[in-house]
């Protein structure tokens, strides 16, 4: 059994890998803002500094981890309201980062695990699945974010010896998910056409529990040590496809128009939504074999079984 500390554990990712890693018998402790969020599987510590500041400090000293997952960020908004977007992102995700290492580092943790994004990469794959060794270049102030956090980490790993280890996540779905996602299974639900049957760009996606289980073997295995990794379902849906899945789980079959995509982000430019058009109609996709090599990892459930969970929870929830 190991202690290991989860950062952001009220979140929705945070929930998922404190009741896998207690599953398995590991002593979870779980640091959230606001006590009484991370959902009973964890002992609790609140912390209320939303960049980490003065944790170092607050640190109970009965909390000697062996590795801390490091969840909490300022995540990606569509519409984000900050004079300087950049530097609220690098606030909490670079500096509170580096504040969550120092400190954990100086209780004896050997270990950190933190849980970056394949948008500190690229937004796109440009016909190639995304792999560890290709340079990073990323497209936003939160992906641009995420990849200063990664490189001070590498950085302050190497003059600590405190073990780094990267995930990039692509997009994460489950039960309880928000955002884009569930936009899109209300549009189904609601059994509205949606002008996306002649997308074909495919994208990487990780069901939660799969994230979970990957994340707690980069917490346990030594062969994860100063490793990044992409994660992975164990298919690349396209868009169409994957509305035409989704839509089959919740017995709402999609009502897919075969718009051209020319036409598609026309629209987006005249809209002002081009962003948003390019991510629906490019594709974005991973290569997850060095963590499937290097760790003998393999998601424990498929594509299809994560999407049957998530619609199973939609439909009981609205």
């Amino acid at each position: 059994m190991s202690s290991i500390l989860v950062t952001g554990a009220n979140g929705f990712v945070g929930r998922s890998v404190c009741r896998t890693l207690a599953t398995n018998g590991h002593d979870v402790r779980a640091l959230v803002r606001r006590a009484g969020t991370s959902g009973g599987v964890a002992r609790e510590w609140s912390h209320g500094g939303v960049d980490f500041a003065g944790i170092a400090e607050a640190w109970p000293r009965e909390l000697v981890p062996d590795c801390v997952v490091h969840l909490a960020a300022r995540v990606h908004v569509m519409h984000d309201t900050a004079t300087d977007p950049l530097a609220a992102f690098r606030a909490t995700n670079v500096e509170g980062a580096l504040r969550v290492a120092r400190a954990a580092r100086e209780r004896g943790a050997r270990r950190m695990v933190f849980v970056s994004s394949v948008k500190a990469a690229a937004e796109f794959d440009r016909g190639v699945p995304l792999a560890e060794s290709m340079p990073p270049t990323p497209d936003d102030a939160y992906g641009l974010s995420k990849l200063q956090a990664e490189e001070a980490l590498w950085q302050y790993g190497e003059q600590s010896g405190l073990e780094i280890v990267i995930v990039r996540p692509p997009l994460v779905y489950g039960p309880e998910v928000g955002a884009n996602f569930l936009q899109m299974m209300n549009a189904l639900w609601r059994r509205l056409p949606l002008p996306l049957g002649a997308v074909d760009a495919r994208r990487s996606l990780v069901y939660v529990e799969n994230l979970a289980d990957a994340l707690m073997h980069c917490a346990m295995d030594p062969r994860a040590a100063n490793a990044c990794f992409y994660v992975r379902d164990d298919q690349d849906p396209s868009v169409a496809g994957l509305l035409r899945a989704l839509g089959r789980h919740l017995g709402r079959p999609a009502r897919l128009l075969p718009v051209p995509v020319a036409l598609l982000r026309a629209a987006g430019a005249l809209t002002g939504r081009a962003a948003q058009m390019d991510r629906l109609t490019q594709s974005l996709r991973v290569d997850d074999s060095r963590i499937r090599e290097t760790l003998g990892w393999k998601g424990p459930y498929t594509l299809d079984e994560g999407l049957a969970a998530t619609a199973r929870w939609y439909r009981v929830t609205h």
